[in-house]
């Protein structure tokens, strides 16, 4: 007598990227802490060019030792082309100088840009400032000859 067998399981299969979106530009905004200065990246992380590139936070961003708007520099306002895989990224402050004055640590980056083909793309990047605060670094002694 033949054994019925149980039905197999279908396993899901995982969902791929359209074949498009892999031909598209993806640009993000970081914060970076290098030994004690933060500074503000845009990236184009694809290979794709991105063009009419704006970046808007939620918040007013100082640095500089409080003196500049770092978040209405020009930089923000229009990239016109963002070649692939190319970053920008502007000095902010020292961590000791951005956090004694208390400026705003929960941060929201709007990024929105079009590719080649003309259709446009929105993100936002929540970034949480705070994760710097207590990093440890040592200044490097510059010596003179």
């Amino acid at each position: 007598m033949a054994r019925k067998q149980a039905p197999r399981k279908r396993e899901a299969i995982p969902e791929l990227p359209e074949e498009n979106d892999l031909c598209r530009p993806e640009v993000i905004v970081d914060f970076v802490f290098n030994e004690g200065l933060l500074f503000i990246s845009i990236k184009n992380i694809r290979n794709e060019p991105a063009l009419k590139v704006t970046v808007k936070f939620d918040k007013r961003i100082k640095g500089l030792g409080g003196k500049k708007v770092i978040s209405s520099l020009p930089l923000f306002r229009n990239i016109e082309f963002l070649a692939p895989n190319k970053e920008i990224t502007t000095f902010l402050d020292s961590s000791a100088s951005f956090f004694s004055r208390g400026e705003p640590t929960q941060i929201q980056a709007r990024i929105s840009y079009q590719g080649s083909s003309g259709k446009k793309y929105t993100s936002t990047i929540s970034h949480n400032l705070e994760i710097y605060r207590e990093i440890a670094y040592a200044k490097r002694l510059v010596l003179e000859p």
